[in-house]
């Protein structure tokens, strides 16, 4: 894709590399920083115009970013800050070490320095952390011709242009209004008149996660911020809920893997970072383990009469783990989408207690074919086996469907009942199952 670009640089050949990039999407050139030794990063930077190299920066991975922060001279750095969206330098402050952080800020004009810090007081979960001030404000008394006006004087240096947001005069959301309406309106129509009346909002300390499929939800280019007395203080853009979005898509992955969460890229995060992100989960659930060898061994005698029933230990445990994993991923799925909430449970455990049941009679059938057909055990053995399938089905889709639900209410995180935990209670549910079954049925 760079092949062009890196023989320009190669060659030394600036100029034509400067028109080159110039034509590419900035954050296309971000990854072809990426692919450059890094002597050249700050170099190529250096060639790009103000305004391509700012929207570049932006789009650039945190090391690249710390990397040309030390490269710059303090002049080069005020023009890069100036340049950015107030937003996109929150979040470079946020994940550079304090020493670059005071660089920045030292380096920041006075106003977007103390804009900076009111952001970075907001919790760091909250709309308030992911906000820009950077949005076109009206008046109610406003005539389009003067709104217009105030766009074409203001939007320059704004975020979007394409929502406008109504206020009074003490700052207090009224109501939104778009490009489009602003187009479409006679010049002397009162702003207050075309107006949409009851704009959707969130507050500051509103999660961030919420804001997201907020804006999602309504299909918003940008959402308005306010504080507790309803004034105007920022909006949260799409392109923020979408990075949000993709954060709590990782995160909410990794947790579902046993692994605690990350903010670094895989190829950039050190082999003891790795470590530290899966060993805490991994003795976890090794310990936990040790309560289905507990159950074998209460067992060991039953097991030396009929060896035959160790065979089958893997099978069950297994079908269970994955049936509990089904039931638990589906309801975590609807609860961050909230399509499901607690109150939803007698439900929702009514509906998979109707699925167990049949997906554990199919394979029920199936297995005792196989067994009589292929195994050759004798009848009561299948029944056994057959038996404990259709049992620990049902208990771990009862577990999977139920367990996430009642975490969300307790206020933990439903993604930690996930598929390595429910895996594990469900397989000391299936052995409890089928031993009891086997002595039931074997008279042990």
């Amino acid at each position: 894709m760079f092949e062009k670009a890196l023989a320009l640089l190669e060659e030394k050949k600036f100029g034509q590399l400067r028109l080159y990039l110039q034509d590419m999407n900035p954050a296309d050139i971000a990854l072809f920083m990426e692919e450059i030794p890094e002597e050249s990063i700050a170099l190529v930077f250096r060639i790009l115009s103000k305004d391509i190299a700012a929207e570049t920066f932006t789009f650039m991975e945190s090391d690249l970013q710390e990397h040309l922060i030390h490269s710059f001279s303090d002049s080069e750095l005020k023009a890069v800050i100036d340049e950015l969206f107030l937003d996109d330098a929150v979040d470079i402050v946020e994940e550079m070490p304090a020493n670059v952080v005071k660089r920045i800020l030292r380096s920041a004009d006075p106003d977007k320095r103390k804009m900076i810090n009111e952001i970075l007081k907001y919790p760091e979960d909250s709309a308030g952390s992911i906000m820009t001030i950077e949005f076109v404000s009206l008046r109610k008394r406003m005539t389009v011709k003067e709104a217009l006006r105030r766009i074409r004087r203001t939007g320059l240096d704004k975020e979007t242009i394409y929502t406008c947001y109504v206020t009074n005069e003490q700052n207090r959301l009224c109501g939104i209004v778009s490009a489009k309406t602003l187009l479409l309106a006679d010049e002397n129509d009162i702003i207050g008149d075309i107006m949409e009346q009851n704009p959707i909002y969130v507050t500051t300390l509103e999660d961030k996660e919420i804001v997201a499929h907020t804006l999602h939800k309504y299909n918003f280019l940008a959402l308005p911020v306010v504080d507790e007395e309803l004034r105007l203080v920022g909006i949260v853009t799409v392109d923020d809920a979408m990075d949000v979005l993709q954060e709590e898509a990782t995160e909410d992955i990794e947790k579902m893997a046993a692994i605690l969460p990350s903010e670094r890229p895989y190829l950039k995060t050190g082999i003891f970072d790795i470590f530290r992100q899966r060993i805490p989960w991994l003795l976890a659930l090794m310990i936990s383990a040790t309560f289905t060898g507990k159950i074998i061994t209460h067992f060991e005698d039953a097991l030396g009469k009929f060896v035959v029933l160790t065979t089958f230990i893997p099978m069950l445990m297994d079908t269970g783990g994955n049936s509990g994993s089904q039931a638990s991923v589906t309801i975590i799925r609807g609860l961050s989408l909230e399509e499901i909430e607690f109150g939803d449970i007698f439900r929702i455990i009514w509906k998979e207690i109707r699925v167990a049941l049949i997906c554990g009679m199919v394979l029920a059938c199936a297995n005792f074919l196989k067994l009589i057909l292929i195994d050759h055990v004798s009848m009561t053995i299948a029944l056994v086996v057959c038996s404990t399938l259709v049992g620990t089905v049902f208990f771990a889709k009862l577990a999977g469907c139920s367990l996430p639900l009642v975490a969300k209410k307790a206020g933990f995180d439903p993604v930690v009942m996930a598929s390595p935990l429910i895996t594990t209670i469900v397989d000391a549910l299936s052995l409890i199952i089928y031993f009891n079954i086997a002595r039931v049925i074997l008279g042990f």
